[in-house]
């Protein structure tokens, strides 16, 4: 790997980061009262996606569709499989119940991420039906055409679902 893909590679991570971590700037800066702020951290991390993006596109990352679900479903499996079990039991041995329980969250949703793209993947070509998901906002699970009454992960009210068009 060249040096200059090795930074595309860091700058994309650092990019990305950004992009959440102002995105949980702006929430906070919205509870708080400070609108303007919260839409300056909105403002910068859509600017830190698009630099993100572009960083990807350099990368020549982006490939085709049935490329990219089996690249989705290696990492979401690594992640469930490798990942997160060692997090969850550090967390747990260093008696970090919130770090704990956030690991777990992902760890289970991850879980069913790879089934989804699995799913997509076989419906590729088979399958033009199209339909919405929904995300917990409390672990992110990922529902397929509506949210379940309550969330088999954390419990959430289905009704506090996102819809993803």
């Amino acid at each position: 790997m060249s040096k200059t893909e090795e930074h595309l590679i860091e700058a994309f991570a650092g990019e990305s980061q950004a992009n959440r971590k102002y995105l949980a700037f702006a929430e906070k800066a919205d509870a708080e009262g400070y609108a303007q702020a919260a839409r300056l951290f909105r403002a910068a991390a859509e600017a830190e996606t698009v630099h993100a993006m572009n960083h990807l596109k350099a990368l020549k990352a982006i490939k085709s569709t049935k490329e990219n679900l089996r690249e989705a479903i290696a990492g979401e499996t690594h992640e469930f499989k490798e990942m997160y079990p060692v997090m969850i039991e550090a967390a747990r041995a260093s008696g970090d119940k919130a770090a704990e329980r956030s690991f777990r969250y992902a760890n289970e949703v991850e879980i069913v991420h790879a089934k989804l793209y699995h799913a997509a993947m076989e419906a590729l070509e088979a399958s033009k039906e199209e339909f919405l998901y929904y995300v917990c906002p409390v672990c992110g699970l990922t529902a397929e055409k509506e949210p379940p009454e309550v969330c088999p992960v954390c419990k959430a009210k289905g009704s506090m679902f996102k819809k993803v068009e």
